[in-house]
């Protein structure tokens, strides 16, 4: 199973459709066998979902995203644990587990500026 987390210094990027970088996980046997950190691989929601898809990821960390990324993501297969903040290394078990559930609800917040995220 392959996790992604939008990612940034460090933790987990707080806009999905602008991260310009993730990190992956490869977990077998119930465990992290490895990770790396991967450039984005395209601009806007479409391509990032296709890029992800292609990765072979099928979970996905993230803080803000809204609800036609997370269409758009779901309907390649990907589910969405939004609204998650910090280390996504604290997460990643958690996600692979079980422990935390995914969500079909957009957790999108701009401060103020004109976006479509949930057209």
């Amino acid at each position: 199973m392959i996790i992604a987390a939008t990612y940034d210094n460090g933790e987990i990027f707080q806009h999905f459709g602008h991260t310009q970088q993730f990190k992956l996980y490869e977990i077998e046997g119930g465990k992290v066998v490895s990770s790396r950190i991967v450039d984005n691989g395209g601009a806007g929601h479409e391509a990032l979902t296709v890029y992800l898809r292609n990765l072979g990821v099928t979970k996905l960390m993230c803080g803000g995203v809204g609800g036609g990324a997370i269409m758009a993501l779901s309907q390649m297969g990907i589910e969405v644990y939004p609204g998650l903040s910090g280390n996504p290394d604290e997460y990643v078990m958690d996600v692979a587990n079980g422990r935390i559930a995914p969500s079909m609800q957009s957790n999108c917040s701009h401060h103020g500026e004109h976006h479509s995220c949930h057209q």
